[in-house]
């Protein structure tokens, strides 16, 4: 079975994260919530509080298929200060393991400097922030082992292109019937 860490921060958006969990949880892949700071509850940038499974210093990262980076402000900014976060997206970036990033998350991957050549989407703010990249500006982009998504309002196409990625796109499709996704 598959494996997918969402990396959670404080002021983490909500509908990024969660939409990636349901979707992900819906094709029977499993996934694991991350708290990236020193508790179990993280806080949404909309004022939904989640319980995580794992703290960060907990997992073993080698164990997962994919990290997910979840974007918005200021858990981008969160995720984008913690060494570990960044370790972690360095060795699955150069393992050739799936790094998917949403929104404003994409610039995490890119101040690593490995968006260089890659077509990549993100949020419109952050594009001038992302050196080296090509900016596709679709809902969800793959290139090479790195996904990304363009925002809250892309999220449903960023989680069905994860699964499309990881179980397949009959998989995918059955995910997007499922929930009436034209």
């Amino acid at each position: 079975m598959k494996k997918v860490s969402v990396i959670l921060a404080d002021g983490f958006e909500e509908i990024e994260a969660l939409t990636v969990v349901d979707l992900l949880r819906r094709a029977q892949i499993f996934v694991d919530t991350v708290s990236a700071t020193e508790e179990y509850t993280v806080h949404g940038a909309h004022g939904i509080n989640v319980q995580t499974e794992d703290l960060f210093d907990e997992v073993n990262f080698v164990e997962s298929d994919m990290i997910v980076l979840p974007g918005g402000m200021p858990g981008t900014t969160h995720l984008n200060e913690h060494a570990g976060v960044r370790r972690v997206v360095k060795d699955f970036y150069e393992e050739g393991k799936y790094v998917a990033a949403i929104c404003a998350a994409p610039t995490v991957l890119g101040n690593l400097g490995i968006l260089k050549g890659k077509r990549i989407t993100c949020y419109p703010t952050v594009e001038n922030q992302i050196q080296g990249a090509v900016i596709t500006r679709l809902p969800a982009q793959v290139d090479g082992n790195i996904i990304t998504g363009r925002g809250a309002g892309t999220a449903i196409d960023f989680a069905l292109k994860l699964i499309e990625v990881l179980a397949g796109p009959e998989k995918a499709k059955e995910i997007q019937d499922g929930i009436l996704y034209e």
